[in-house]
């Protein structure tokens, strides 16, 4: 990641407003997310309420990683619904990656709506000890 503490401004509630291909407005939220980094990588943790691994999309494109996925949050039949602000809330929330990291190897986890991508850092670019040698 490029520069961490940007990264990880954001503010509450964040919205942004689309149509969709019919032209109906759709609300898309800016997931809240956590970032670590260390000697070995980074770690993103990123909040996805109500979204499933089949609606959800993590894309690597041109140094870019995109997140993308839709909740479904299922109304049942007998009940009928009075007010709803977001029926089925739409998250996009997309980062920089630095060339220090590794691409090719991020491995991604989705648990309890909670999405854990860990990016490894290169071999090159991480930290090494220096052995010093007596004269």
């Amino acid at each position: 990641m490029n520069d961490n503490t940007q990264l990880a401004q954001r503010n509450d509630g964040a919205v942004t407003q689309r149509s969709d291909e019919n032209g109906a407005r759709q609300v898309t939220l800016i997931p809240a997310v956590d970032i670590v980094e260390d000697t070995n990588g980074v770690t993103v943790w990123a909040d996805l309420p109500g979204v499933s691994r089949e609606n959800l999309q993590v894309s690597l494109n041109g140094g870019a990683l995109h997140i993308e996925g839709q909740a479904v949050v299922p109304t049942p039949s007998e009940l009928r619904l009075q007010h709803a602000e977001i029926r089925q809330p739409h998250f996009a929330r997309s980062f920089s990656l630095s060339p220090d990291l590794d691409a090719g190897q991020i491995g991604a986890q989705l648990q309890d709506g909670v999405l854990k991508l860990t990016i490894p850092r290169r071999e090159e670019a991480r930290p090494r000890r220096i052995a010093i040698n007596r004269a």
